[in-house]
């Protein structure tokens, strides 16, 4: 009898554990050296990381904290941000995004998404600016700046703040300029699939602003800029010193791991176009002006095929995930800002439509050949049903 061939590995959605194989007794030292210091929470290993992730991204202050959620709302905070206040922002993103203007008080004003890159779509903002608006909350969606010269336009002629949501896109630039330094605040995320991430949950807040960053300082520590004497209402959102010592270990090496994203999605590229995928997966839209560090991967798939080919995927062996099936105008949760379905149509189809691909630097194109032969073949398949 012949052998039984060998079912294909999986592929995972992320692979998180590979970047600590290649830097494991780096990455095992720095963690044993926050250990042997006792020094847990904030301290000098935070401070440096801080220093070091500003100027990787061409600001003057970072600010670390325990989240990028905790990083939208320490920086909305400080600006002054609160009740009766009015934030722009887009319905197709995380929740994080729009939650974070709520915990502060504000409402969160949605503005649809430009149906090729997901991110704001600038040519709709000016018509939900009212007397209440104080800031525009950009989010660079999957790993690509949003159109930023309208978006500044707009805040100059209406005085209003910018802060980048850039979670998703540590390493980007548009025009020349790391995300980060695109606005009076940008608000970055750690967590252990971003571009750069931590052991778990991290974020930092950047700012060129003194001001803002003293402000920032206090509210992460209950609002003290002298311990125990409390001049705000703040926050426990601090940055753990071993998070801060595992991402300075990583921080040197995200160069060459933005470079290995972006070989991997041209060759997602070619392994649809040489399948003749074209049609049935539509591949991302990167705009020249700018660098789209692929912290997702992202297809859009006619409708009634997602949610089936999600399921094929996942039965084969081959992560997949669908960020985001629900616009957040259409959250149970914001159901009180007075929203219905229908309002924002780009979005709504986006959430119906888009799919992630496995995405990560190490990545192989063995790998990803087996995504793109599964997703043909559950294409093959359903023809042969239809016929």
């Amino acid at each position: 009898m012949k052998p039984t061939p060998a079912a294909p590995a999986p592929v995972p959605l992320c692979d998180i554990q590979a970047q600590y194989r290649a830097l494991k007794s780096e990455i095992d030292a720095a963690v044993l050296r926050v250990l042997g210091s006792g020094q847990a929470i904030l301290g000098p290993e935070v401070a440096a990381f801080e220093k070091e992730t500003a100027e990787f991204c061409g600001a003057q202050f970072g600010v670390g904290c325990g989240s990028g959620t905790d990083a939208l709302v320490l920086a909305l905070r400080a600006l002054g941000i609160g009740p009766g206040d009015e934030v722009i922002i887009p319905p197709f993103t995380f929740f994080a995004t729009a939650s974070a203007v709520c915990r502060i008080g504000a409402t969160p004003v949605f503005v649809d998404i430009d149906p090729l890159t997901f991110n704001i779509d600038p040519n709709q903002i000016e018509a939900k600016i009212t007397p209440k608006t104080r800031a525009i909350v950009p989010v660079h969606l999957f790993g690509q700046c949003c159109d930023m010269d309208a978006i500044w336009d707009i805040a100059e002629e209406h005085s209003l703040y910018v802060v980048e949501d850039a979670a998703q896109s540590f390493g980007s630039e548009y025009k020349g300029k790391r995300c980060g330094a695109l606005g009076v605040a940008g608000c970055l995320s750690f967590y252990p699939t971003k571009n750069l991430g931590a052991l778990g949950d991290a974020g930092l807040v950047t700012t060129n602003s003194p001001d803002v960053d003293k402000k920032l300082r206090a509210l992460r520590v209950h609002g003290s800029e002298v311990k125990y004497y409390h001049k705000y209402i703040g926050y426990n959102m601090r940055l753990d010193a071993v998070h801060a010592a595992v991402l300075r270990v990583k921080l040197p090496h995200v160069a060459a791991w933005l470079d290995g994203r972006e070989k991997a999605a041209e060759r997602y590229d070619a392994l649809i176009e040489g399948q003749a995928l074209h049609g049935f997966l539509r591949r991302p839209f990167a705009k020249p002006d700018r660098r789209h560090t692929f912290n997702q991967y992202v297809v859009r798939v006619p409708h009634q095929h997602r949610d089936a080919l999600v399921k094929y995927m996942k039965d084969s062996g081959v992560g997949v995930e669908v960020y985001y099936p629900l616009s957040l105008h259409q959250q149970e949760c914001f159901q009180f800002l007075g929203y219905r379905t229908g309002d924002f149509p780009t979005s709504e189809e986006a959430a119906l439509s888009v799919l992630a691909l496995p995405m990560f630097p190490e990545i192989t194109e063995e790998q990803q050949a087996r995504v793109i032969d599964v997703c043909a073949g559950y294409l093959r398949q359903t023809v042969r049903r239809a016929a």
